[in-house]
């Protein structure tokens, strides 16, 4: 199962945010920099060329170690589009985000930077697949696959919430995220990482 992670603030801090929002400049899609994460959890019956395993491996391969904004979009645009045609095999989903003005750059790279440091010691694939070995043979039966999107993203308009609390609200922040990374070729992304497991085709969760 995946823990819905839920964020509150106090009425202080949401209207130091408002007040701080208020004198930032307006981007494509918004004001100031988000930090967002959304994992999803789903049921994969094969991991043949079809599967989400597939899928993941294909897209990382494609992108590993590039710093092409478009590049980064279009991986996070694909997996996201990957995730919502296999809604019907979803069993749980959770997201968080945070919002910091441009002068809180740094701030927001280091979150982004601590949230990826702590999905790569619990995962065991990062990014970059293995390799090798033909999807048609691949070894390994049905399996539950948790997949964690990690992104830093310009604005404010990007959705975040819901994810986790019904499939409508899963759909959202996916959607949103898929159609966002997009925006400007990509420009507006200033980073993201995704992170599977099992990493290994043998291995069942």
């Amino acid at each position: 199962t995946c823990k819905i992670v839920v964020t509150t603030s106090t009425s202080s801090s949401s209207q130091l945010r408002l007040f701080d929002k208020m004198f930032e400049q307006e981007g494509a899609l918004g004001k100031g920099i988000t930090v967002g994460k959304i994992q999803v959890a789903l049921d994969a019956l094969n991991r043949g060329p079809d599967s989400i395993f597939a899928v993941l491996e294909k897209e990382s391969a494609r992108n590993a170690g590039s710093d092409d904004p478009s590049e980064l979009a279009q991986l996070a645009n694909a997996v996201c589009l990957a995730l919502l045609r296999r809604s019907d095999e979803w069993v749980g989903a959770c997201s968080d985000s945070q919002w910091f003005k441009w002068d809180d750059a740094g701030k927001a790279e280091s979150l982004y930077n601590d949230w990826s440091n702590r999905e790569a010691t619990k995962f065991e694939k990062e990014y970059v697949p293995s390799g090798g070995g033909d999807a048609d043979d691949a070894p390994g039966g049905p399996t539950t696959v948790v997949v964690s999107i990690i992104l830093e993203i310009q604005g404010d308009t990007t959705q975040f919430e819901g994810a986790g609390f019904s499939i409508a609200g899963t759909q959202e922040v996916l959607s949103s995220i898929a159609s966002d990374v997009n925006v400007g070729g990509g420009e507006c992304l200033n980073a993201v990482e995704v992170f599977w497991t099992p990493g290994d085709r043998e291995e069942v969760l």
